[in-house]
Parts: structure tokens; C-alpha cells; sequence
């Protein structure tokens, strides 16, 4: 149904060189894996590994990505620089491995040296009872980032197991001015910066920069057989934590994005209106969250209330009317591919009804027809901020969704940077 939109997108960035000028004036164009070129250069790994197309786009793609000085070290993160290559590198070696060893060796080396030396920050962080930056633990820019990373590379890494025993201690309470917090409370606004709005800072629950990714990664590994003390202890809070703070606001279970410190200390959420129910925060991306750990925990109960949380907030006209745009981070996109995700792991009396919502999703996407479909991708490429090409917020973020949601795979395994699988 979206093939069409699928190879509009791919023809329009068919080479660096001769993508819209708007995007490659971005920012972000050079190392960004959410908005530039190792981002884009995912979907044309994945259209050859599907063999939907040549391998040459790709390792032009790839290619760009390296032509210039990487950030490696204290500047650059999981989505940026050294590691946000390294990512695409390892989708393209999963159906070409001799191509790129030594370059992503290299990079592996430097990335588990970077890790260790954030560990080590973290740690002293801890030991001086003071709470964290949301940079230090989040998907994008932190640990669960990193260990995203090593999870599918390294899996027997010594530091893989050690970013495992850091999540485990941030998910022990800490106490800042005389209240017993999370342990992943920050002083900040969401933005990681400081906040009027956030007086006392926030506990953050999503899976882009909340405690939802740290649960995703722990469950991932614990369903790989990989662990390490008190693994499952810290699944378990989390999840209860997060069982807390759901609520029934009319169209089912959903989650505030974060908790203040005045609902903390009530205990009680503000109510809020529909929310949308997207990949990084909201009710996909978390029932994502949950179900992986309720599988991980052999939770049969846990994992039903969240493939049921998803399927109702698909189903829910005002969380669905407030998600606005077609993107893999927070739009349509993200919603089909969580729920193919959802559903392929899901008991049988929710995957057939989550699996009847995807035409639907995509639909949402692009129209059926291929003149709409055409449009639908040619919009995203000429956003007014220059990033409508990229991975979280652009057309081959969206390309991807679409792919993965209509095969129910992914053949590069391109989403392992989002803990979806």
C-alpha cells in the first residue's frame, strides 16, 4: 500500500550529492543520526537488504557519512558523530560483513572507551547522592544509548554488563532535599536544561529520554539471556513505577510524559488531555516498554495490560487526533511500525486486533493512491527546518516505519537504536 511513497522517498535521496538543497544545509546533515546523513543512509541499507535496491546508494550514503572528521568522545553520543555512523555501519554489516570491519572496529574500540568513561562519571554522580542529567542514562545522547549499541554488537562486552549495573542503580531512590525521589529524578525540564516550568525537576517517563528506555534495554538483554545482579529487581520497579502513574482518562491505560515534583509529592498526576501515543513519549512507545518486560519476567498479566494499553489509544479518536504529523518519532510512521513490533509478540486475542490497525496507520501516513503518496513524501523533504529527510523526524525515518510495519521485519535491524526490538 505504500510501496509507492517507499520508492518516491529513496529516488528523492538517491545520493548526497543530489539531495534537496534544504536538507543538506541542515545542521545536522553531517552526523546526525536523526536528522542527516548516517539516518538516511539506513533506509538505503535496508532497501538493498530487502532487495528492493542496489547496495551502491548505501555505501554512497555511508561513504558521505565518513568524509568528514567525526565527533568521537565527550561530544559526541548515541545519534551523533563516531557512534551514530557506527550504527548505520552495523545495519550494512549484517548482510555485508567483511565490507566494514575495520572501520567499525575502530569505532566499536573508541565507543566502549567513551562508554567507560561515562560509567565512571555516573558512578562518582552516584556515589555523591547528587541526580542525574537526563544525558547521562537517555537513549539518544546516554548510556541506554550505548548499551542499545552493544546489546547487538558486543553482547559479551564486560561493559555491556557494566552499563546493565548502572541502570540497575538508577532505579534505587535517591534523596534530594529531605524527599525520597526515583533514582532517575533530574533537576531539569525536559529538555535537559533548566526549567520555571519544572520547579524541583521531573521524573521523566518516556523511552526517548525517560526511564521507559532504561526498562527497554534491561528487558532486551534479560530476553537474551544476558544479565547481571538485581537485573530483574530494577525491571520490576520500573515497571510498578510505572504502573503508578497510568491512568484511565476515558479511551483506556496512558501515561503522563513526566511527573513533577508537586505530583510526585501528591502522588497523583495533573489531569491532562489526550496525549499522543508515540515512540517517545506516550502509549506506544511504552506499552512497547512494558511488554518487553513483562515478557522478560514471564508476566502474562503485565504483558496483556500492555498490548491492550497500545490497541486502545490506536483505537482512541482524541489520542489519535492529537498525533499531527507522519513521523517515525512521534507520528503515524511510529505508530504502525510500534504496533507491527507489539504484534508480533503479542497473545493471540490482541495481535489479530493490532494487526487490523495497521492499514489503517498507514493509511494516516499516505493515501492508498500513488499521486498521494507522491505528495505525502515530497512535503517531508521540503519542511521549512531543513530536516525532513532524516531518520526521527523525516522521509526515511518514515519510509522505514512504513517498510517495517508492511513485512512485519526489519532485515538491518536498523531500530535496534530505538529498543523497539
Amino acid at each position: 500500500m505504500t510501496e509507492r511513497l517507499i520508492h518516491v522517498v529513496g529516488n528523492r535521496l538517491a545520493h548526497p550529492a543530489t539531495a534537496p538543497a534544504l536538507v543538506r544545509n541542515h545542521p545536522g546533515w553531517q552526523q546526525s543520526l536523526a536528522r542527516g546523513i548516517p539516518g538516511i543512509a539506513l533506509l538505503h541499507i535496508e532497501l538493498a537488504a530487502t532487495g528492493r535496491a542496489p547496495w551502491q546508494p548505501a555505501h554512497d550514503w555511508l561513504t558521505a557519512a565518513a568524509a568528514a572528521p567525526l565527533t568521537v568522545g565527550p561530544d559526541s553520543h548515541p545519534f551523533h558523530g563516531g557512534p551514530a555512523l557506527a550504527h548505520a555501519l552495523a545495519c550494512a554489516a549484517e548482510h555485508r560483513p567483511g565490507s566494514y570491519r575495520s572501520a567499525l572496529q575502530a569505532l566499536e574500540e573508541q565507543m566502549i572507551a567513551d562508554t567507560d568513561a561515562r560509567l565512571a562519571a555516573a558512578h562518582l554522580r552516584l556515589d555523591r547522592k547528587q541526580p542525574p542529567e537526563i544525558t547521562e542514562y537517555d537513549v539518544i545522547r546516554g548510556l541506554t544509548g550505548y548499551g542499545a549499541y552493544l546489546l547487538r554488537r558486543r553482547p559479551d562486552s564486560p561493559t555491556l554488563r557494566r552499563v546493565l549495573d548502572y541502570l540497575v542503580r538508577l532505579t534505587h531512590p535517591i534523596i534530594h532535599d529531605g524527599e525520597t525521589l526515583p533514582g532517575w529524578w533530574t533537576l531539569s525540564g525536559p529538555s535537559g536544561r533548566p526549567d520555571a516550568r519544572f520547579p524541583g525537576g521531573h521524573a521523566n517517563a518516556g523511552v526517548a529520554h525517560g526511564i521507559a528506555g532504561p526498562l527497554s534495554l534491561l528487558a532486551l538483554a534479560t530476553l537474551q539471556g544476558i544479565g547481571t545482579d538485581r537485573q530483574h529487581d530494577a525491571i520490576d520497579e520500573i515497571s510498578r513505577w510505572l504502573d503508578h502513574w497510568t491512568s484511565p482518562p476515558g479511551g483506556g491505560p496512558a501515561w503522563p510524559y513526566w511527573i513533577t515534583r508537586e505530583e510526585h509529592r501528591s502522588r497523583c498526576p495533573r489531569p491532562a488531555g489526550a496525549v499522543r501515543p508515540s515512540w517517545c513519549y506516550g502509549a506506544a512507545g511504552l506499552a512497547r516498554a512494558l511488554q518487553l518486560a513483562a515478557l522478560a519476567r514471564g508476566d502474562g498479566a503485565r504483558r496483556l495490560r500492555a498490548e491492550h494499553a497500545l490497541a486502545t489509544a490506536l483505537t482512541d479518536p482524541a489520542r489519535l487526533a492529537a498525533t499531527t504529523d507522519i513521523s517515525l518519532c512521534h507520528g503515524y510512521a511510529g505508530l504502525a511500525h510500534l504496533a507491527a513490533r507489539v504484534a508480533a509478540d503479542a497473545h493471540a486475542e490482541t495481535r489479530a486486533r493490532l494487526d487490523s490497525l495497521i492499514p489503517h496507520l498507514l493509511e494516516a501516513v499516505a493515501p492508498p493512491d500513488p499521486r498521494g503518496q507522491e505528495e505525502a513524501a515530497d512535503a517531508l523533504l521540503r519542511t521549512a527546518d531543513g530536516s525532513g529527510a532524516g531518520l526521527l523526524d523525516g522521509a526515511a525515518g518514515v519510509a522505514l516505519a512504513v517498510l517495517a510495519a508492511g513485512t512485519g521485519r526489519t532485515a538491518s535491524r536498523w531500530d535496534t537504536c530505538l529498543l523497539t526490538a
